[in-house]
């Protein structure tokens, strides 16, 4: 038997990102820029970076790579492309291009390499845009992902922190993903948990992206490796709060039994420690709370809208992200208060 893709990889997928704490700090340290036309920079959290090219056109630039979470060479192509170009879905543009990042050892079979390309042109071509080229090393680990280049008008651009008090959150896709993928990775997930997970992560958001076009949508963010708190919290900056119903949040089959099982991840305790003084969630067990700090591969996006349009948007989602739910609302914050409360 050949080498496995996963020999030799302890994380994979938005699992293997690094701390958002020791990353900000590294941030900091970068030297400050400014022009008119950078629109979005690193200066915030927001997904991807945008540059104003005309008064009507602006490119949207975002890259992202990983190693692999599954052993098929093809789906984790598939998964780590629908990644990338989440994060073009994310700030209300349409992907145009991209190109390849590879990594991978000389010791594996180059027929995975092939797979792999293979399965990330098919959701490049499956989104609309182009694969136009690429930049490949060997590595001793696997690492596959997407820059991708898309197109917005600069006045339609969705930010992640522009949330406004009263707001209603909506989450289109189910959370669980990185419990169930580590889950499987020792084999203990069930075949029917875990090609719902397949499923969700190979789900571009290019559909529930063009249904928000068409409502007064505030912030719109993805979750990924930080998962639902982390995310959330950077929508919420310092002058807001959330509450949110833990009922209400969509889950993926077998997660919270996952959760019990213990089958966390190093970064999910990671976005534990971050965001631990900003939370109340005494009325959650220890498995709830776990489904909270998840990483997700390819996750959902997370909506903020005004809720007198919040049901108007649920109905419109249904048709294509059918576990899309309203799971909490935004209010001003106060010290007398946690950031985000779940119950």
């Amino acid at each position: 038997m050949g080498a496995s893709l996963l020999d030799g990889c302890p994380s994979g997928g938005c699992g293997a990102k690094m701390d958002p704490a020791l990353l900000a700090k590294f941030l900091s340290k970068l030297p400050s820029q400014a022009n008119d036309n950078l629109l979005v920079g690193y200066g915030s959290s927001d997904d991807a970076g945008v540059w104003r090219l005309s008064p009507d056109l602006a490119m949207v630039s975002t890259v992202d790579f990983f190693p692999p979470m599954v052993s098929d060479g093809r789906l984790f192509g598939q998964i780590a492309a629908a990644n990338a170009l989440s994060d073009i879905y994310a700030m209300g543009a349409r992907p145009i291009m991209a190109l390849n990042l590879v990594c991978f050892p000389p010791a594996l079979d180059p027929d995975l390499l092939a797979e792999i390309l293979a399965g990330g042109a098919e959701m490049i071509l499956k989104a609309g845009a182009f694969l136009a080229g690429g930049h490949s090393i060997y590595d001793p680990l696997p690492k596959y992902g997407l820059a991708v280049t898309g197109l917005v008008h600069p006045d339609k651009i969705w930010r992640n922190n522009a949330v406004q008090e009263g707001d209603a959150l909506i989450l289109t896709k189910p959370l669980g993903l990185g419990l169930v993928l580590a889950a499987s990775r020792v084999n203990e997930a069930k075949k029917d948990h875990f090609q719902e997970a397949i499923s969700y992560m190979t789900h571009l958001n290019a559909e529930a992206a063009a249904t928000l076009a068409n409502f007064p949508v505030n912030a719109v963010t993805d979750v990924t490796g930080f998962g639902l708190l982390g995310h959330l919290a950077e929508t919420l900056g310092a002058d807001y709060a959330a509450d949110l119903n833990f009922d209400s949040l969509p889950l993926l089959a077998g997660a919270l039994d996952y959760a019990a099982e213990f089958f966390a991840s190093a970064l999910a305790q990671r976005n534990r420690l971050n965001l631990s003084s900003q939370l109340d969630l005494q009325a959650l067990n220890p498995a709830q709370e776990e489904i909270l700090f998840d990483p997700q591969t390819s996750g959902g996006l997370l909506i903020s809208l005004p809720s007198d349009q919040a049901e108007l948007l649920l109905a419109a989602l249904k048709t294509t992200e059918p576990k899309a739910a309203i799971i909490g609302q935004i209010s001003r914050h106060s010290p007398a208060r946690p950031k985000i409360a779940v119950w």
